[in-house]
C-alpha cells in the first residue's frame, strides 16, 4: 500500500529570512493526520536566506540528520562542535540527553536548502553526540546516508531505521528489497519519479507498508530519499 503525501498539502511557513515546509506536524504547523510515520517524527525541507539562521535552542532525545542540498549551513553546538555542511555530506546530532544548537547560513547572500530530519532514538536518555560524513555512491543508485550501524560510510542513528539517497538521470530506475515486516517513507527532492507506478513530484512524499520491493524510476533528472522503518 502506497499512501501519496503532496507537497501542496505540507504546512508551509514564510518568515522572510526561513521560507518552510513541513512534511509532519512541526511547531506552530499541527495536523493529527500527519504525526510522523513510524520512527519517522520530522522532515522539513527549509530555504534560509543569505546571512539568516536559527539561534542556540535546546533538543532532546531525538536523532537530528541535516542534509544540505544547496549552499552551506553553519553549526555549532554545546558539545563543542562548529562545522559547515555541504552537499553531498550529512550531518547526525543525537540530541540525548540535551544539547544545545544554532545553525545559520554559511553565506551572507546566497540561500541555503536543505531537508531536517527527526528520527525517535531508540531510547530516551542517550550520551549526547554528533558525526558529520561525507556521502558517497549516490548516482545511479540508493546508497546509505544513515544507518544503525554506520555502514557503507553513513552516518550512525540509533535506531532501527536507514535513509538512502539516489541521484537518477532520466529514464534510469533502481530498486529497493523490503524485508517482511518492514515500511518505507519516500521523499522526493527532485523529481518526477515513478514509485511503483506512483507519480511523485518533487516535495512529495508517500508512505509505503506492505510491499516487499520498490520500484523507482526517474521520469526526469530526479534526486530520492527512501527511509527503511520498523
Amino acid at each position: 500500500m502506497i499512501r501519496v503525501r503532496r507537497a501542496e498539502d505540507r504546512g508551509h511557513f514564510d518568515f522572510g529570512w526561513l521560507d518552510t515546509y513541513h512534511t509532519f506536524s512541526f511547531g506552530d504547523y499541527y495536523d493529527p493526520e500527519n504525526m510522523g510515520f513510524r520512527s519517522l517524527r520530522v522532515i522539513n525541507e527549509d530555504w534560509v536566506r543569505g546571512g539568516g539562521g536559527f539561534p542556540p535552542h535546546p533538543h532532546r532525545d531525538m536523532e537530528i540528520v541535516t542534509y544540505v542540498l544547496q549552499g552551506a549551513l553553519e553549526h555549532a553546538d554545546s558539545m563543542g562542535n562548529g562545522s559547515i555542511i555541504k552537499p553531498g555530506e550529512a550531518q547526525r546530532m543525537s540530541a540525548g540527553t540535551g544539547v544545545v544548537h544554532s545553525e545559520k547560513n554559511a553565506s551572507p547572500i546566497e540561500p541555503v536548502h536543505l531537508l531536517q530530519i527527526w528520527i525517535i532514538p531508540e531510547r530516551r536518555g542517550l550520551d549526547p553526540s554528533y558525526e558529520q560524513r561525507l556521502l558517497s555512491g549516490v548516482k545511479g543508485r540508493l546508497a546509505a546516508v544513515a544507518t544503525p550501524d554506520g555502514r557503507d560510510g553513513s552516518v550512525r542513528i540509533h535506531q532501527d531505521a536507514s535513509i538512502l539517497a539516489a541521484h537518477l538521470d532520466k529514464g534510469e530506475a533502481t530498486e529497493y528489497a523490503l524485508r517482511p515486516g518492514r515500511h518505507a517513507w519516500v521523499q522526493v527532492v527532485r523529481g518526477p519519479v515513478s514509485v511503483n507506478g506512483e507519480r511523485l513530484e518533487r516535495g512529495d512524499g508517500a508512505s509505503v507498508s506492505d510491499v516487499s520491493r520498490l520500484a523507482l524510476e526517474a521520469l526526469e533528472p530526479s534526486h530520492v530519499l527512501v527511509f527503511d522503518l520498523a
